[in-house]
């Protein structure tokens, strides 16, 4: 009888503990024992900005995440890390009364992991006017915008299906599908709130990456495709969903669910572990990755190396790399957020719709704040993601406040009380709330580098990823920062698959990690 020989052992380190990371450790380990997985995460926490943040028993979601994709294989590895229960409905009844709200019901903390589906809701709220999002065409929207703004845009629209301006720019983007009117109403002052540029001066890949299918036209059609029979099945912009999946407890829940199955596998998770350099072989191959941990310098051996830390954070690491191409990914740009949760008992805005909600709350997730007099981008209501996400839900709201910002900028350095303050001030100005007195506690998160941004050396990354293709054969790039693009959950986790079935195979062209979410039919807003 033949001697079984057992294949060495390889070494893999997987570089970021979040959606991306997790999902290629998970899948390393769970179809091959043949490697050691090491996930090296700078933060304390789990799941990067898809993590859930905890204070005084209520949950922020940093962001805001919908379980939805277009990807059979992401939707059933939700599915398998977390089952579906419930229903759509926003009334607590229909889901069955969230047990931590029942006098001597169980801590939250134990309850089953489950994912619950959700209504989709998000509006824009405009001049103290509430507008669907993404903007319909319904009676209600053309009573708020008014007649005369409603002919105008409707004339503007038609003026940009006849004369269409070369898309060199995000600007002429939106204004070919949108017209000039609606986009200087809901795009424009928007555009430049998130980004801090003007859409003139971001690129085009942007909208084609995230708004790709959404036009009035594609509004239209969907309202049609209501109406018929059939509709149910009908294909539609992802921004035109009406369901999602909601982990019980947010984001956070089912990324810590899939940290568990990874130890569970052998993989190994080491926290506060700063990424600082690579080694490499003569032949550019990555050897071993250095890592600060605990104010020493730490280094482990690497077979293969999967990183989702930002992709300029990583050629400053890499020796050898030719001067063009490290100024290219230097000069790569991010957009920072702060989210600021404040618990208040209501709010002034009032349930106006048919959706039942708990406190009568509005039934947002979402509120997008176009109004360009106050710097506040968007407003999470986290009662409505999910009624387990706040403590005392039928009597209070837990709202998340975001603003858009740069590290090291006047806003990023205000102290929490006052950006606190800031943000109450600003929603009293608003009408949103009363006054400070309303709120009963807060907390506020600084998210750096969460928005791979567009412009600067964006145009020329092509040549950082070629660079990185012809000569690091053993390193794959994956995730939101890893490919410096504006991916979602599901297009993050989609680069890992892809990179670990490239492992498997031994296929050496990474093409197909890098053109996940490149197609021009998939649509998302976050």
């Amino acid at each position: 009888m033949a001697e079984r020989v057992e294949k060495p052992v390889k070494n893999v380190i997987v570089i970021g503990a979040g959606p991306a990371g997790l999902t290629a450790a998970y899948e390393l380990l769970h179809r091959d024992g043949e490697y050691h997985v090491v996930i090296l995460e700078e933060t304390e926490a789990i799941g990067g900005i898809s993590r859930t943040v905890q204070y005084q028993g209520n949950r922020m979601d940093i962001g805001g995440h919908r379980f939805f994709s277009k990807d059979q294989r992401v939707s059933d590895w939700w599915k398998k890390m977390m089952p579906l229960q419930g229903s759509p409905s926003y009334d607590d009844k229909a889901l069955g009364r969230p047990a931590h709200l029942e006098p001597g019901g169980p801590d939250p903390e134990q309850a089953d992991r489950v994912m619950l589906i959700r209504n989709r809701v998000s509006r824009i709220y405009y001049q103290r006017k509430f507008f669907d999002y993404p903007i319909s065409l319904k009676w209600q929207t053309i009573r708020q915008m008014g007649f005369l703004c409603t002919l105008k845009a409707g004339a503007s629209y038609l003026a940009s299906c006849i004369h269409k301006a070369k898309e060199d720019s995000l600007e002429n983007f939106y204004r070919n599908r949108f017209g000039k009117a609606l986009y200087s109403m809901f795009f424009e002052g928007y555009t430049q709130k998130l980004w801090g540029r003007h859409p003139s001066a971001i690129s085009a890949d942007w909208g084609s990456q995230r708004v790709k299918g959404l036009s009035v036209t594609a509004i239209l059609k969907d309202m049609c495709g209501k109406i018929l029979p059939g509709n149910r099945k009908r294909k539609v912009e992802t921004s035109l969903i009406e369901e999602f999946w909601y982990p019980k407890f947010g984001p956070g829940q089912l990324w810590e669910t899939a940290a568990e199955e990874v130890r569970k596998m052998g993989g190994e998770i080491l926290f506060g572990s700063r990424v600082t350099g690579l080694g490499r072989g003569s032949d550019g191959r990555i050897t071993e990755v250095v890592y600060e941990k605990d104010q020493r310098v730490e280094k482990v051996e690497a077979d293969i190396v999967l990183s989702s830390m930002p992709l300029k954070d990583l050629i400053a690491g890499m020796p050898g790399v030719p001067e063009d191409v490290r100024q290219i990914a230097q000069g790569l740009p991010y957009r920072d957020f702060v989210t600021v949760g404040l618990l208040v008992p209501a709010l002034n805005l009032k349930n106006e719709t048919q959706i039942p909600t708990l406190n009568n709350l509005p039934p947002d997730c979402w509120i997008y704040v176009q109004d360009t007099g106050v710097k506040l981008g968007r407003i999470q209501i986290f009662n409505n993601w999910s009624p387990y996400m706040v403590k005392e839900a039928g009597n209070r709201a837990f709202v998340g406040l975001e603003y858009f910002c740069q590290e090291g900028d006047e806003f990023w350095n205000m102290t929490a009380e006052e950006c606190v303050d800031f943000a109450i001030k600003e929603l009293v100005r608003m009408g949103i709330l009363a006054g400070r007195e309303d709120v009963l506690g807060y907390h506020r998160e600084r998210v750096k580098k969460a928005y791979p941004a567009y412009f600067d050396t964006y145009d020329r990354i092509d040549q950082v990823i070629d660079y990185l293709n012809r000569n690091c054969g053993n390193l794959y790039c994956i995730g939101r920062n890893g490919q410096h693009r504006y991916n979602n959950m599901d297009h993050s986790m989609a680069t890992a698959f892809e990179a670990v079935e490239n492992i498997f195979t031994g296929r050496e062209d990474k093409s197909n990690v890098w053109s996940v979410n490149t197609e021009q039919e998939y649509h998302e807003e976050r």
